[in-house]
């Protein structure tokens, strides 16, 4: 299968049809810079914002933007970089899993609405499990596939050699998917809100 192409009007149209039924909000945009300001609408002054290492989320301009420090937000990510001690560090990242908003994006997003996530630490998994209240996913609709299986072949076959090499290169280390999410739905009872932004451009791996 191509894991690589972006898909149709139709098809993103189903997927928004079947993210709906399990409690996530999605819409499409044209690029990514309609994807960041769609962000900028999103999240008020004020709040909160942790993020994930996103190849997407960089980008978009998003990472730039939350740097520039012109956003209004409290960005728990630069206090975490900008501590010195590896033991308040820690403690830092902990403490930002309870963030108002968290955005990163997906491996794979299936047409029946499931997506899957992997991470080597797992220190973004929290915050999309459970504890942030807000999560912002910025997808392109390359990364929608027809099912589980083939979302894991995506992640497995075609992800991870490109991300190895991508942080060989950027830190000197690899990487390894040692935890892997899959997200069947989100639990309206629990009253987060869950939008994904769905872009059609290719972003990320």
């Amino acid at each position: 299968m191509e894991y690589n192409k972006l898909k149709t009007k139709e098809v993103t149209t189903m997927v928004i049809e079947a993210l709906a039924k399990k409690n996530v909000q999605a819409f499409t945009v044209e690029s990514g810079k309609d994807a960041l300001e769609k962000i900028k609408e999103l999240i008020p002054t004020g709040a909160s914002v942790m993020n994930g290492a996103s190849v997407t989320l960089e980008q978009i301009g998003f990472v730039d933007y939350l740097k520039s420090g012109e956003h209004g937000w409290n960005n728990l990510h630069e206090g975490i970089l900008a501590e010195k001690d590896p033991a308040i560090q820690a403690s830092l990242r902990k403490q930002a899993v309870l963030s108002d908003y968290y955005l990163g994006s997906v491996h794979a997003l299936t047409e029946t609405g499931e997506y899957l996530i992997a991470s080597n630490s797992g220190s973004q998994l929290p915050h999309i499990v459970f504890t942030s209240a807000n999560l912002i996913f910025v997808v392109s609709t390359k990364k929608i596939v027809p099912n589980i299986t083939e979302a894991m072949n995506r992640l497995m076959e075609y992800i991870m050699p490109i991300e190895d090499k991508h942080m060989k290169e950027k830190y000197g280390v690899g990487t390894v998917a040692n935890k892997i999410l899959i997200v069947n739905g989100e639990n309206g009872m629990m009253q987060r809100k869950v939008t994904m932004i769905l872009v059609n451009e290719d972003l990320g791996f």
